[in-house]
């Protein structure tokens, strides 16, 4: 019996990682969000102007097993 590509067919993870912008000064990290759900919008603490600041989701930066 061969191998075919049906059986190797890969499964998509369920989360991805993805990176996140201060709309204030510009500061950048990472967080991890299911893949179906809707892009992130999160109000974090910047530390680069010592206070919270609203992130927003730049771009994907990689799958999640």
């Amino acid at each position: 019996m061969f191998i075919t590509n049906i059986l190797l067919k890969r499964v998509k993870s369920k989360q991805i990682m993805v990176q996140l912008e201060s709309m204030v000064s510009g500061h950048k990290c990472n967080q991890i969000r299911d893949r179906l759900g809707d892009k992130l919008e999160v109000i974090r603490f910047d530390p680069l102007i010592q206070k919270e600041s609203v992130y927003k989701e730049v771009k994907k930066i990689r799958s999640m097993k």
